[in-house]
């Protein structure tokens, strides 16, 4: 599989694509001002504790306090005399004996803040490096699950195993393979410099206070995402292809010829196609080569995907229609979950299949085309009605998220009022200023679509106004004005109106 990153930059915005097989399968955008903060380590301060929610809100000195859930909390993060996780219970001690108000505790942000929610956080600190991660409140080894060779991961574990710092936890990245015992050794020990300066900034500052930021997206970009599998890494910055190359000479030297300085006077993103790709990928509606498509919803609880055939009619039975349908669509859908960033609860609507057997074909695929998504999804099964229910972590913004902001006018809700409930509203205002008001003349100022549907029906003979003897109503359409706004007010002559630019409607009297 022929894959490439992508990295655009510029002194407003950084955005990262990586392509894989010509198709976009991730894409990371950070602006200035608005940097991520999952992965920062702060010296909080407890503000309050919830037991009937077996969690606290801690100040970090950023606009909301976060979220801190019992189960969350290493008991050596607080204090070394609580009482310990019960593991065999799989339960944590009450909320109330692990922090107190007032309290310090050292956190790292799990999930950005979102929306009126605060950023959630944890005691379980991670410092991942280039090869290993360490977990310095853990004490296990972990192998990467893109490391499938039992051969390595054997090796790998027993390693570890013996160079790991005692009481402390270590995990393997897919990018440990092949590494040497001095090289998983050097790596450790880098991090645990890091860990130690932490700790240090902690015990000398005053909380709240950011104490360790998480790497920069070009760092992050060649840590998590530049290995052996990319072929080439195109930059279309002279500043940032200088600090990228650095970080590669010092991480994986051996990768350094594929790291290219795209010199062009020309948009590199558009030059590769890529902001085409990216429109698609904020689309509500993904077409499938077959013809069939996906339709994307988003709620505040969860996603929805539905499964469509469309202009797919296939041309052996409506079964294997359906079947081929589905299992395109599963592919897709995990790509597309993956660029998208979509996480949380997700809910996969398949078309209808009889048999048991082609839903658990559609299992399969939709397992194995996740494995190539560093995120960690869990597919909880498939119902007789071709229901999928996923999770997937939720660690930052969405892409949609990213790069929309809520409707000002249907406040993010996805709809607006029609033309013709707008008609029946003037309809009631008009009566307002004939009955209620006293007015004799009133003027209906309204969107061209609004107006056209009031014209319309009355045309066709509807009572939708029926004017008193003497009264007369005007309308006077406003392109500028929202469909949901209108304005029906009552003018002392005829004269007024037409002055206003009002035409007279016909009524019936």
């Amino acid at each position: 599989m022929k894959s490439n990153i992508y990295l655009d930059a510029n002194p407003y915005e950084v955005r990262v694509a990586v392509v894989e097989d010509d198709s976009l399968a991730e894409l990371y955008v950070e602006r200035k001002g608005s940097e991520r903060i999952v992965g920062n380590i702060y010296k909080g301060v407890v503000k309050n504790v919830l037991p009937g929610m077996q969690a606290a809100f801690v100040d970090i000195g950023i606009e909301r306090n976060a979220f801190l859930y019992a189960g969350d909390i290493s008991v050596d993060a607080v204090d070394e005399e609580l009482p310990e996780v019960d593991e065999k219970a799989k339960c944590v001690p009450d909320i109330r004996k692990l922090v107190k108000v007032g309290q310090s505790i050292m956190v790292q942000v799990l999930k950005e803040p979102f929306g009126t929610k605060g950023a959630r956080v944890t005691t379980n600190i991670t410092l991942p490096g280039y090869k290993v991660v360490l977990l310095p409140k853990a004490s296990y080894v972990g192998i990467s699950r893109k490391i499938e060779e039992e051969e390595e991961r054997t090796r790998l574990k027993t390693i570890l195993e013996e160079i790991r710092p005692q009481g402390r936890g270590v995990i393997a990245r897919t990018s440990a393979m092949g590494a040497s015992r001095e090289e998983l050794c050097e790596q450790i020990q880098s991090q645990m410099d890091i860990y130690r300066d932490i700790h240090t900034i902690y015990d000398s500052c005053k909380a709240p206070k950011l104490i360790h930021s998480e790497e920069n997206i070009y760092y992050r970009t060649v840590r998590d995402a530049f290995s052996s599998d990319i072929d080439g890494f195109y930059i279309s910055s002279r500043e940032a292809y200088d600090y990228v190359t650095s970080l590669v000479t010092a991480m994986n030297p051996s990768l350094l010829s594929r790291v290219k300085f795209f010199d062009a006077h020309y948009d590199m993103f558009e030059y590769h196609g890529l902001e085409a790709r990216i429109d698609k990928a904020l689309a509500r509606r993904v077409w499938l080569k077959s013809g069939g498509y996906l339709v994307f919803d988003s709620a505040e609880a969860l996603t929805v995907i539905d499964v469509n055939t469309g202009k797919f009619v296939g041309t052996n039975s409506l079964q294997d229609t359906i079947l081929k349908t589905n299992m395109e669509a599963a592919e897709e859908i995990a790509r597309q979950i993956r660029l998208r960033d979509i996480s949380g609860i997700i809910v996969v609507d398949f078309i209808d299949m009889e048999d048991p057997c082609n839903r658990q074909k559609i299992l399969e695929v939709l397992r194995e085309a996740v494995k190539r998504d560093r995120t960690r999804t869990i597919i909880l099964g498939i119902t007789d009605l071709g229901i999928v229910e996923l999770t997937r972590k939720k660690t930052k913004q969405s892409l949609a998220t990213v790069f929309y902001a809520p409707c000002p006018y249907c406040e993010g809700e996805g709809t607006i009022l029609s033309a013709e409930s707008m008609a029946m509203k003037a309809r009631k205002e008009v009566y307002h200023r004939f009955y209620r008001d006293g007015y004799k003349n009133v003027v209906i100022m309204a969107h061209p679509a609004v107006c056209m549907e009031i014209n319309a029906k009355m045309k066709k003979g509807a009572e939708l106004i029926s004017c008193p003897a003497g009264h007369r109503v005007f309308l006077q359409q406003n392109g500028n004005m929202h469909i949901e706004h209108m304005e029906v007010e009552g003018v002392l002559n005829p004269q007024d109106a037409i002055n206003m630019g009002a035409q007279p409607l016909c009524v019936k009297e």
